[in-house]
């Protein structure tokens, strides 16, 4: 099993909304590196739902990949925001994931995040870093599941 960390932003979807609608695909990435990682997820492989651009930005819960990576039909519709008209159908550049909710945690503010030694060599933690998808170790993950299910 791996273990991802995806960011959404709350007033756009955040985990409750993952919890009402049981599960979505995870669309709207345009970053080819994101668009690899999610292309590398696995059915069960788990990740870290991250809230960002709020305040304060942080962990929200756990989801877990309940769908391999296929072609984003957001590319095609000109009526979406994540339209993409240089999309060809029969080769399609962005794909998603279908991510189902496992478990609400504690929120984690990003300023406790930091002080997490677990955590000192994490990507989401790296200056300049605004990836919407990447990889967490399995000790990353560890610990920001025990931080997040500790009673505080």
């Amino acid at each position: 099993m791996a273990y991802w960390l995806m960011k959404s932003e709350p007033d756009v979807f955040g985990y409750d909304d993952l919890v009402r609608v049981k599960r979505e695909g995870w669309d709207g990435i345009r970053n080819y590196q994101a668009r690899n990682f999610l292309r590398e997820m696995r059915k069960g492989d788990q990740a870290v739902f991250y809230h960002s651009n709020a305040t304060p930005p942080g962990v929200a819960g756990i989801a877990k990949i309940v769908g391999e990576a296929e072609p984003d039909p957001t590319q095609f519709d000109p009526a979406s925001k994540y339209f993409d008209p240089a999309s060809n159908p029969t080769d399609p550049r962005w794909d998603w994931v279908t991510v189902a909710p496992v478990k609400r945690l504690r929120f984690i503010p990003l300023d406790e995040l930091r002080t997490m030694p677990q955590l000192a060599e994490c990507r989401l933690l790296a200056r300049g870093n605004r990836l919407s998808v990447m990889p967490l170790t399995d000790g990353e993950f560890a610990a920001i599941v025990a931080a997040g299910s500790a009673k505080r």
